[in-house]
């Protein structure tokens, strides 16, 4: 895999510079190079993570920034077919691993990034996900027209979340692909099983909901029991993550905890959870799952066996342990 990026200038030119191809390059610099967060990069140069995105996005849809992966490796190759025979998907994208998890998830998010590119068609609906890997798969994501879509969140958000939120994955996306966005206006838990039907009840959230049901493709992440932002930032509690293992939850897809093999746990969290249920996501045609890594593997595993996705983006590693097992 080769990244061209563009090179330092030593001295000022003496002819006229392009302001805004200038801030482009130095925008991609940093966070190519300099490994910067685009919020890190907004500070720098005095504007916003949104801007960044945007320039991060020009640069790669003007051929500044490319990402080229020069063959495929025969045995992602080989294991794409393995891992889509075993748990009867439709397809499987399988990258080389990364050196660390970070290098990790930035693989598997250029890997989805291309096939979910070559998915997207005019007039779909496209429900997102949330998380880290989400945020991966938008970063390599090219700035293209792909005429009428709409993009809408499968979960409802959090009210802190310092390094992203569902309202930023589905905002991002709009942005990218030019879509109109519908957002889940409620928290992805609440106080009661009540609160939560009162809440689907609302024609603004109502409305979110069954158009989310109804998407044409869904991409999302699963995340584990250690570091998911959803167990990080959406359960205030400790004591409620250790009854959530005792009930025997592995980790959890759009808030839901789920069990070894992929069925939601009796936990009351379940029933206070505003997102398209589990059941719902077995009845979108095409569902991407992106996930990989080792503390995800038990969580991706029961996906599998959840038969939830139909399609999987996962890295070597975590693709040959799916494979090897008994």
């Amino acid at each position: 895999m080769t990244r061209s990026v563009p090179s330092a200038v030593a001295s000022l030119p003496e002819f006229p510079v392009d302001t805004e191809e200038e801030l482009q390059a130095r925008v991609a610099w940093h966070y190519y190079v300099g490994n910067l967060t685009q919020q890190e990069i907004a500070h720098l140069i005095g504007s916003n993570r949104v801007r960044v995105n945007r320039l991060l996005a020009a640069s790669r849809e003007s051929g500044m920034v490319q990402i080229t992966i020069n063959s495929r490796l025969a045995p992602c190759v080989a294991l794409e077919e393995s891992l889509a025979k075993r748990f009867g998907l439709e397809a499987a994208v399988v990258v080389p691993s990364g050196g660390d998890a970070e290098g990790n998830m930035a693989a598997i998010g250029i890997g989805a990034a291309n096939y979910l590119a070559r998915q997207i068609e005019a007039g779909q609906t496209i429900g997102l996900g949330w998380g880290r890997t989400i945020r991966a798969v938008l970063r390599a994501l090219p700035h293209r027209a792909y005429g009428p879509l709409s993009a809408v969140s499968l979960q409802g958000g959090l009210s802190h979340c310092p390094s992203i939120n569902t309202f930023d994955i589905v905002s991002d996306f709009a942005d990218l692909c030019q879509a109109d966005g519908f957002l889940f206006p409620a928290p992805i838990y609440v106080s009661s099983q009540a609160v939560r039907d009162m809440l689907l009840r609302e024609d603004a959230v109502r409305e979110t909901y069954e158009r989310a049901r109804k998407s044409d493709l869904a991409l999302l992440t699963c995340g584990d029991l250690a570091e998911s932002l959803v167990v990080t930032y959406g359960i205030t509690d400790p004591e409620q993550v250790r009854a959530l293992k005792k009930a025997g939850a592995v980790g959890d897809m759009l808030g839901h905890f789920m069990d070894a093999d992929g069925e939601a746990i009796d936990h009351p969290l379940n029933r206070r959870t505003v997102a398209v249920t589990l059941d719902d996501l077995r009845k979108i045609r095409r569902v991407i799952l992106v996930s990989g890594g080792a503390k995800k593997f038990a969580v991706t595993r029961a996906a599998l066996r959840g038969r939830y996705p139909s399609v999987l983006v996962t890295d070597e590693d975590t693709a040959r342990r799916l494979c090897d097992e008994p």
